[in-house]
Parts: structure tokens; C-alpha cells; sequence
């Protein structure tokens, strides 16, 4: 299919083949018929685009700051590859589309195949051929409105939250700020509410067109005299501020031309320096508008479908979406003659040259268009249309490890794929991703075959011997378990899995599983740690050791909002079972075996953290203890990881992966690594490579892959309830397999 894309490293706007995304539980995918152009949000992220390096750095130095705070961390180049990386990553534009619905997720309820729908959302309503978009973002359109009405549905219904924020009334004075699309928009809603409306703005063509369509429209400089003479010399009762830029002068017109005690909105993007003694004499709210309404950023609300009661939220942004097209169907809204351009998909960087001013135009509401084949069938979809093959060839089935890549989001592009780029012994042959887009830019950047916008090809391919899987972490043990069951090498981003139950599972399908040449295939998760060459050259320090060793990993792992997935314990598991499983992997690994029994500690949560600052106290078989301090509320600018060994006379600390102290008889020996940091992930991967050539044995024993899992399980649970907790064996962990 398809879709318009921005590069945020170059700057270049181009419309590239993808495949069609794929849509998950809860989402349905929809054909689009139309999309809107955002003049607002999109130019600005163009622009941004568009900018040097150093013009970005200006632009954001909020960013940049953040980049220094990673160089200190992190060594320079790593954090020159990481930035790169992530501006190299294509992004989606668009956020308000309609078309017709033919795929339905799993528990999708309320809308048929077939059914024309208006989608809504950033990252969901792209300009693309097909879009996946959660069932709460999708309003079925009324009969009488055609799909270029309803593309205006997302930005209609902006200009609605706006206007119920004013909490206005019938016959209260309002007076819009900006007579863009936003503007005209809210100026009809004002107008079909019962308001009396006066518009401003500073192009004298958009004043014109303002009053062509029926309104009271003045320039700005006309605008205090006018507004006086609109309101009766009382002011406006509302002020809704609509316009797109950095000054502050639309905050300071407001407030001279508002009415004592009156309400000024601002929904545009503009600047915010209030002059304090205008607004406190007059005693002014100010409220700056949060895009459609409430569920905006809520992902219980957007993603999850968790409606608010309409009993206590009775305008939400999907009801937000619902009266904006009652409106369009009554006729008390038209929004055709806003329409200045249209363009096909195909010509979508021409759509953005204009808002963007490189074609010299006038322009208001920016259409792109899709038109279906005439004897195409809109709910038929070709399963070609699920892959995208790029112009590499297939090499020989040579290759120790022919890879599939499932999942390609941002650990995937900046970590892993650059990770392994030029190792020998691996053929890339396909990659997957649900929405398509990261699979097709991953497949072109990193050299693969082909790319997917689900799992199923790539499990049954045989061409492909080896599957990484690097999705969300409630996806992992299940796609295990289906590429053992295909008898295919497995490597596993961690956590392996989010329960016994998953964990016993994936074990028995290991214990199962054989490959088309007999040899059984092997599983490793992706503990990278210990195989860092810091890594490595402590272990051989502490190798010697005649007794247990006790170690403190101190782990200063930054605050993440409680709305994050990795805190959803359906998706994500939880810190401690999603990413503090690093941390008792390395435990393990020096003492060489997992801990048998664990306590744990946590601070009070306040409503700000999630069982994300504990103690973790392991015991191990041989005496050994190890403490794991993981940390949410710390400051990021500070290194993240610090681990201190002693044993038998001998200490050694391990600071960020960056540098290693040794100490022994009173000998100091010192490792730095100034530039790069190196926590072992190609080292990881080269072991694997080796482990497939070789036929075995596995790079980490199973006993420790089950086992660090297993001893998470227990943390949590020693966690909730106070006690000590045993490390319980996993079944079916195959007997011939590093124990």
C-alpha cells in the first residue's frame, strides 16, 4: 500500500510502499477514502524536519540537553549512534481520515465489515491506503455525510472541546482568534450553538473569506475598535484563540478585547506569555484547550476502549466525534467550501509543499485522496497486500542463521539491527511489525528480503531458520512457542515469559521441538549483559574465587509515567519481571547459577511509582548473595548502572559498562572505555551464530534462562507479601540442556 512518510533526518516527505498493518485486539482496519492535511500540526513537524542539525538542536534544546546528559552516561559515539538512529526513524503524518471499515480485531464489537467510519488519532489516522485505528477512534458516519466531510472530523472536533471549555451560551458575544481551519470551524460551531461570532485574523484573504461565508470577520488591526462595537462596548464574553504561531500577541489581543471575568480558550499553537496586569484586572480565565477532549492520551481510554460513564463525562472525544458529524448530517455545518486542494496519495509531497509555503498558494482545507479500482472489492483484501519484498535477493541457504525479526520498533532499529549489522553467518531474510511501516523501513535499511505486517509468513517460511522476537512482552512466550513448534532457533528479547504458567509452557515446547535436520533447535534470551567484554573480563577476575561472593547491582533505572505499557501487567509484567530480570541474569551468571530464595523491600508508591523502587535480596545454592537496588526516582542524567563484587580478597566494581576496577592484593587494575559504552548485545549475538553452526550447546544454559525468569516470579511475589520466597524449578526444562 501506499503512505506518506517524513524523514526526520533529512527532511525528505516521499509516499513509499508498505504493508498493510495489521489490526490487533480492540482495533479495525479501514480502508481510507479521504484524509485531512493539518496546516498547523504537520507544518510544524515538516518544518522541524527540514531544519539542520543544528537548527534542531535550537528548536528543542530540551532534546538536546537530554543528548548531552547520554554522552556523559553513555560515551559519545554511543550516543551519536542512538540519535541517528532514532532521526532516521520514518513517522507517520496524519490524524484525521474516513473510509470504509474490512477488518475487525479480535473483540471488536459495534461496527460491521463494510461500515463507513471516521478515524481519528496521531499514529492511528495516517495518510495511508489502510489504517489501523482502536475501535473507540472509529465513529460510524450518518448516511448524509460523504467521506471529504468526514475527514474534517479529528480538527472539527478540536474546535468543538474548545468551545465547550467556554462553557458559552446562547447569545454570548464570542470573538475567534485566527481564521484558519480551526477558526472557520469554530466560528460555524459558535454560530450553529446561537452565539454571536466575530472573527479576526491577520491575512486579510482568510477576513474575506470569513465574512463570503456568512460571518463577522475584521483584520487585526481593526480588532479592538471592532470587537467594542461588536460586544456594545462590554467586551466578548468568550474569546477562542485559533491561531498558529509563536507570538504571544494573540494571549494580549484576548485580553483586550475580553470582558471582565470572561473566558479566553486558546486551541492553537500560540505563544503563552500572559501580561499579568491586563488579565488580573480583569480577572480572566485562561484554559488552554487539550486537543479533542477527554481520553486524549489516556491509553485505557484510546487504546483499551475503557469508556468514561457518560453520567460523569458526558462530552469525551469520541462523543466530541459523534456531534461534530450530527452536525455535518443536520446541515448545520458545511465544510466543502473549505476545501482548496485536493491531491491523490500519489502526490502527497506536493500537498506539503504548499503548507509549507515552498508553492506559493493560498490554502485552507488540504484533502488527500484514495480512489479504489473500480473492480476492486474493498473487503477482498490480496494477502500480497500483507507483504512488502524490497529489491534484496535472497542469498543462499548457506547462512548459519537465516533471520526472521519480529517486532521492529526502537530497540529493534537502534539497538539490535546495528548491533548485528555486518556480522557473518546471518542471511536477513524477513522482518514483521504490526503496523507494517517499521518492518518496511527496517527490511530497507538493515537488508532484508521482505517485510510483514504479521508474524504467521515468517513462522512458516522456510527459508527462514532462526526467529528473533522483539514485539511487547505479552507476545513472547506465544511466538516462542510457535517457532519451536516450527522447529526454528529462537532468540528471545527478555522476558521470556509473564507467568509460571507461560514460563512451563515454553519449556515443554523447547523439550518438543526438533528441526528439519534433526538437530533440536536452540532458544537464548536476550540477557546481553554477560556478554559484555567488561562483563567478561570481571568473571575471570572473580573465577578464581574458594568461597561465595557477595554483589550489590545498584540499578538507576528512571522514572517512567504509570501509563506505560511496560507497567500494564497484561503487556508489560512490570518492572521487575520486565527489565530487573537483566540484573539477576548477571547475578547468575557470576555465581554461575540462579538464586534459590529472594526477599524483597519496596518504598511506599504514593500513586507515583509501581513496584519500581525495591531492594532485591538473592540467595544462592552455594551461599552467595547478591542485592539488586532498582530504582525509579532517581535523576537520568546519572549513570544507570553500578555493580561492586567481593570475594575471597578480591573486589571488583563495574561502573555503566564503561569502566572496570579490579582489585587484589592491594593491585589496582583499571579497564575505561571513554567513547562507547558496550553491554554485550553483539557479543550476544555472535555466541548464538556460533551455538547454530555448532548444533548446541545453547550460549546461557537453560538452567539459568528458566531459572532468572523463575527467580522474578519470586521477587514480585516476595514483594507483595513481606516473606521469603523459594525459586521454584520450571517443568519440562530439557535434561540434556547447560545444566
Amino acid at each position: 500500500m501506499k503512505q506518506l512518510l517524513q524523514n526526520l533526518k533529512t527532511g525528505e516527505t516521499s509516499v513509499v510502499d508498505t504493508p498493510i498493518p495489521a489490526p490487533q485486539a480492540g482495533e479495525v482496519l479501514v480502508r481510507t477514502a479521504a484524509s485531512l492535511v493539518s496546516a498547523g500540526t504537520e507544518r510544524m513537524l515538516v518544518s522541524f524536519a527540514e531544519k539542520s542539525l543544528l537548527g534542531k538542536a535550537r528548536a528543542r534544546p530540551d532534546l538536546l540537553r537530554q543528548l548531552i546528559d547520554k554522552a556523559r552516561r553513555e560515551g559519545l559515539l554511543t550516543t551519536l549512534e542512538a540519535a541517528f538512529n532514532r532521526l532516521d526513524q520514518p513517522m507517520p503524518l496524519g490524524y484525521s481520515s474516513a473510509g470504509v471499515v474490512v477488518a475487525l480485531g479480535a473483540g471488536v464489537t459495534g461496527l460491521t465489515m463494510g461500515q463507513r467510519v471516521a478515524c481519528s488519532g496521531g499514529s492511528y489516522a495516517v495518510h495511508a491506503e489502510y489504517v489501523t485505528v482502536p475501535r473507540i477512534l472509529a465513529t460510524p458516519l450518518p448516511e448524509a455525510v460523504d467521506f471529504e466531510s468526514a475527514a474534517f472530523t479529528t480538527i472539527g472536533a478540536i474546535a468543538l472541546h474548545g468551545f465547550r471549555l467556554a462553557q458559552a451560551q446562547i447569545g454570548d458575544c464570542v470573538a475567534v482568534i485566527g481564521l484558519g481551519l480551526l477558526g472557520l470551524l469554530s466560528v460555524a460551531i459558535a454560530r450553529a450553538a446561537g452565539c454571536r461570532v466575530i472573527g479576526v485574523d491577520t491575512n486579510l484573504q482568510r477576513v474575506g473569506l470569513a465574512r463570503s461565508l456568512g460571518g463577522e470577520a475584521v483584520s487585526r488591526d481593526e480588532a479592538e475598535a471592532a470587537a467594542r462595537r461588536f460586544s456594545r462596548g462590554r467586551g466578548c464574553d468568550i474569546v477562542l484563540i485559533c491561531a498558529d504561531t509563536a507570538s504571544a500577541d494573540p494571549i494580549e489581543l484576548a485580553g483586550e478585547i475580553a470582558r471582565d471575568r470572561g473566558r479566553i480558550v486558546a486551541t492553537g499553537a500560540v505563544g503563552l506569555r500572559i501580561p499579568r496586569k491586563l488579565y488580573y484586572e480583569k480577572e480572566l480565565s485562561l484554559i488552554n484547550s487539550r486537543s479533542y477532549g477527554p481520553g486524549r492520551y489516556d491509553p485505557n481510554y484510546e487504546e483499551a476502549g475503557r469508556d468514561y460513564p457518560i453520567g460523569y463525562v458526558r462530552w469525551t472525544e469520541g462523543r466530541n466525534f459523534e456531534a461534530f458529524l450530527d452536525f455535518l448530517a443536520s446541515g448545520s455545518l458545511e465544510v466543502k467550501p473549505l476545501i482548496s486542494h485536493r491531491f491523490g496519495i500519489e502526490q502527497a509531497a506536493q500537498a506539503y509543499d504548499l503548507i509549507t509555503g515552498k508553492r506559493k498558494e493560498a490554502f485552507l482545507g488540504v484533502l488527500l485522496l484514495y480512489p479504489a479500482s473500480a473492480d476492486e472489492n474493498p473487503l477482498r483484501l490480496d494477502e500480497k497486500l500483507w507483504l512488502a519484498k524490497t529489491d534484496i535477493l535472497p542469498e543462499s541457504k548457506t547462512a548459519a542463521c537465516r533471520l526472521g525479526l519480529l517486532g521492529a520498533g526502537n530497540f529493534a532499529s537502534a539497538v539490535m539491527l546495528p548491533a548485528i549489522k555486518g556480522l557473518p553467518g546471518i542471511e536477513r531474510v524477513g522482518v514483521a511489525s504490526a503496523s507494517g511501516l517499521s518492518a518496511a523501513h527496517a527490511a530497507r535499511k538493515f537488508g532484508f528480503a521482505y517485510a510483514a505486517s504479521q508474524a504467521d509468513p515468517l513462522v512458516h517460511d522456510d527459508a527462514i531458520n532462526t526467529l528473533a522476537i522483539l514485539t511487547r512482552h505479552h507476545l513472547h512466550a506465544s511466538q516462542a512457542i510457535a517457532a519451536l513448534q516450527a522447529g526454528k532457533h529462537v532468540f528471545c528479547e527478555k522476558p521470556l515469559a509473564l507467568n509460571a504458567g507461560e514460563l512451563n509452557a515454553v519449556a515443554e515446547a523447547l523439550a518438543a521441538a526438533s528441526a528439519p535436520n534433526g538437530r533440536a533447535p536452540l532458544l537464548m534470551v536476550g540477557f546481553n549483559r554477560r556478554f559484555a567484554p567488561l562483563a567478561q573480563r570481571m568473571n575471570e577476575f572473580i573465577a578464581p574465587r574458594q568461597e561465595a561472593l557477595v554483589a550489590h547491582y545498584r540499578v538507576n533505572a528512571g522514572y517512567i509515567p504509570l501509563t506505560h505499557w511496560l507497567h500494564d501487567p497484561v503487556q508489560g509484567g512490570g518492572r521487575i519481571i520486565g527489565e530487573a530480570c537483566h540484573f539477576v541474569d548477571f547475578l547468575t551468571f557470576l555465581v554461575g547459577q540462579p538464586p534459590s530464595t529472594v526477599t524483597a523491600h519496596g518504598l511506599p508508591e504514593f500513586g507515583c511509582y509501581r513496584e519500581d523502587n525495591v531492594l532485591l535480596t538473592f540467595h544462592f545454592p552455594d551461599g552467595s548473595l547478591g542485592v539488586v537496588s532498582y530504582l525509579a526516582n532517581g535523576d537520568k542524567s546519572f549513570a544507570k548502572e553500578r555493580l561492586e563484587v567481593f570475594s575471597g580478597g578480591r573486589v571488583a566494581v563495574l561502573d555503566d559498562f564503561r569502566s572496570l576496577e579490579m582489585i587484589h592484593h592491594g593491585r589496582r587494575q583499571a579497564v575505561v572505555s571513554r567513547l562507547r559504552q558496550d553491554k554485550g548485545h553483539r557479543a550476544a549475538w555472535q555466541a548464538f551464530i556460533r551455538s547454530i553452526a555448532n548444533g548446541g550447546p545453547p550460549p546461557i544454559p537453560y538452567a539459568h534462562l528458566f531459572g532468572v525468569t523463575q527467580a522474578t516470579f519470586a521477587a514480585l511475589e516476595a514483594l507483595r507479601s513481606g516473606k521469603t520466597v523459594a525459586v521454584a524449578p520450571t517443568l519440562a526444562l530439557p535434561h540434556d540442556a547447560g545444566k
